[in-house]
């Protein structure tokens, strides 16, 4: 569709993201809420929901709630009651799900994006505590779908926005700050390839200066960021086709297909009353003590937006450097501790922006799963610092040399190698002169104002010392022999 007609409508978003908590039980009762078992192996009499049988929520689950909304700036409910949300599928053994319709743990709140119009706070409706259904497996060919309970009763928390996100951009942004934020309070492992971080978004348009938001579509269950943004892209341009031929929008849940790039319809879009909440009978109410909050606040680990304060202000790095070592935890905690060994802050950025986040990012690792000590990289920026090696040297060989052998200190493991630079004037000075006497044109335009030819001279320099002639001390050596 031509941009000149999606300008006359204002896109309108609102998503619901699921966060599977990291609790070793499940929501509501002690069955064990790890991923990956062999199917139907954590479930009892009470996931099945066998008459006669009890609910009892889990603590820890409430608490890695509550830490959310603490971190979102959200009111955190002080009396709860949990509600039947009813509807059948057959991954939901109890014909309902237990969650929060009327009493969410948390009330409002924002999250700030941040995208290439700049920062924007994106409001919180709620966050509500509820447990996850089962899982149907269809399998090619079969005519049965299979059923996995394990899943069933893991405990989940539902953030929902306004709907206030204006493009699919800002919906990656909060996505991904979002994952974020679970990974730094350590209540999600926000891996969305698993299922542990899952998102629905509710996507209209309507007409610019319009007072009504047009019929929303939900599009159910993208796991993974780059597919909300597609999703959302393909569904703003179907149903602007549909508005600009005068045809309506159908209030629908649709699903989104990662190969074809499209959303598709799945059913009539239910409305609340199709649920049918009513209070949960069975589960008493929760309510949150002025000591148990304060406990809950004085437990909350420094957020993205503490650490990168702290980097600048406190290490004084560009708030770029500071952006990239904070987008996960890890590598912000590993970056702290190499500082303990070095106060040389810009050049441990340098590394693991640079070779570090390669090496991780290639090998698909976390900071913490590195194999090279902060100790041992801090030594490894001391030996340059100390113009014993050069950047080149340390992260073309001695640095893979130290990731294969990181029981080694950088300093032996360059002895070994025979890579510590030469800064010894008597033997870098013959090489110079010989460099010199061999190129008599390409000194003939230095002197004539090329000075770019400088470059050349010093590669030369670099490829007869293997690296290890220090890079100053040639430099100035290559200029005064060519000004002779």
């Amino acid at each position: 569709m031509a941009t000149t007609a999606l300008d006359r409508y204002t896109v309108v978003i609102g998503l619901e993201v699921h966060a599977q908590l990291l609790t070793k039980s499940k929501i509501y009762n002690a069955d064990a809420a790890a991923y990956g078992s062999l199917p139907n192996t954590h479930v009892s009499v009470i996931t099945l929901a066998h008459p006669g049988t009890l609910p009892k929520l889990n603590r820890k689950a409430a608490e890695l709630a509550i830490k959310m909304g603490l971190a979102c700036r959200s009111e955190i409910s002080r009396y709860q009651i949990f509600d039947r949300k009813n509807y059948f599928y057959p991954d939901l053994p109890k014909g309902y799900q237990l969650t929060q319709d009327r009493t969410p743990i948390c009330k409002g709140g924002y999250l700030l994006i941040s995208t290439k119009t700049g920062e924007r706070k994106i409001p919180l409706n709620r966050i509500h505590m509820e447990e996850d259904a089962g899982k149907s497996i269809h399998l090619q060919d079969e005519a049965d779908t299979l059923l996995d309970f394990n899943r069933a009763g893991v405990p989940l928390i539902e953030i929902v926005t306004e709907p206030a996100l204006r493009s699919s951009e800002e919906a990656s942004a909060f996505m991904t700050e979002i994952r974020k934020l679970v990974r730094y309070l350590e209540i999600c492992d926000g891996n969305m390839e698993e299922g542990s971080l899952r998102c629905d978004a509710n996507v209209s348009l309507m007409l610019k200066g319009a007072k009504e938001y047009g019929k929303k579509v939900e599009i159910k269950n993208m796991n993974s960021i780059r597919h909300v943004q597609r999703a959302i892209d393909y569904e703003v341009e179907r149903q602007a086709v549909l508005l600009e031929r005068g045809e309506a929008v159908v209030s629908e849940t649709r699903t989104y297909d990662a190969n074809t790039g499209q959303t598709y319809g799945m059913r009539t879009k239910e409305e609340l009353n199709d649920y049918r909440y009513f209070p949960d009978p069975d589960l008493s109410p929760l309510e949150v003590s002025d000591a148990w909050l304060a406990q809950i606040k004085e437990s909350m680990p420094a957020l993205p937006w503490e650490w990168r304060e702290k980097l600048i202000s406190v290490y004084k790095l560009p708030a770029y450097d500071a952006q990239v070592l904070t987008d996960s935890k890890p590598m912000a905690v590993y970056f702290e501790e190499i500082c303990q060994h070095t106060d040389n802050y810009k050049a441990v950025s340098n590394w693991l922006m640079g070779p570090v986040k390669s090496y991780l990012n290639e090998h698909h690792l976390e900071a913490d799963q590195f194999p090279v000590t902060p100790t041992a990289l801090a030594q490894l920026i001391g030996l340059i610092d100390a113009n014993k090696l050069n950047f080149a040297v340390a992260s073309q060989q001695l640095f893979p040399a130290l990731i294969n052998d990181p029981s080694r200190s950088p300093e032996t493991l360059a002895l070994t190698m025979n890579l510590m630079q030469d800064s010894d004037i008597g033997s870098i000075q013959p090489i110079v002169e010989q460099i010199i006497r061999e190129f008599p044109l390409k000194v003939e335009e230095y002197k004539n104002g090329k000075k770019a030819i400088l470059t050349m001279f010093m590669g030369e320099v670099m490829k007869r010392t293997k690296g290890k002639a220090d890079p100053k001390l040639a430099t100035e050596l290559i200029l005064k022999n060519l000004t002779k």
